[in-house]
């Protein structure tokens, strides 16, 4: 069995960064939304450097360290559902062979089936976890076009992260 001890460094060292982003969310609350996506971004990068099972072993450590160390436990859920979706999305990019015509389609629409099965139950079913005085009406059905658009938001700043910025830190870290 051949170990490769530099991924598994990376991986502990992306796991400390990841924690203490979910720690300092509770900290600067001014960045919250900010320091969560970085932490479940770099569940991405696990994915893309070890595989999906190393992807999932950092992304269950990084859910119990934060619930462990984070002082505010709501923001580690929304950590969790956060890397829960890049697990779902890394998962639909290998699942739909972006090599094969037509599956930038089927990879979209799957990013598209797994963020709404983690927003809308959320929203309908806890809406005073998401917003303070819940959700009528209206407002509620606004809240799910908000949701739509930050989602678009989120996942493009992900492939940015991925496909550009983590290229450069890694070429950087002499990875490739």
């Amino acid at each position: 069995m051949h170990i490769n001890s530099k991924k598994i460094a990376m991986g502990g060292a992306l796991m400390a960064l990841a924690v203490l982003c979910i720690a300092l969310s509770g900290v600067l609350e001014f960045n919250t939304l900010f320091l969560l996506a970085a932490a479940s971004f770099l569940v991405g990068v696990m994915i893309r450097e070890g595989g999906l099972a190393a992807g999932l072993a950092f992304y269950a450590g990084a859910v119990a360290l934060g619930f462990l160390l984070a002082p505010h436990k709501l923001y580690c859920v929304t950590f969790a559902a956060m890397g829960l979706y890049i697990l779902g999305c890394e998962w639909m990019f290998r699942l739909a062979g972006r090599r094969e015509k037509g599956s930038g389609i089927l990879w979209l629409a799957g990013k598209f089936v797994i963020f709404n099965l983690l927003y809308l139950p959320a929203l309908f079913l806890f809406p005073r976890l998401i917003f303070a005085e819940g959700l009528k009406g209206a407002w509620l059905w606004a809240a799910v076009a908000a949701g739509q658009a930050l989602f678009w938001i989120y996942d493009r700043a992900y492939e940015y992260f991925l496909t550009v910025l983590w290229e450069k830190f890694r070429r950087n870290l002499g990875l490739k």
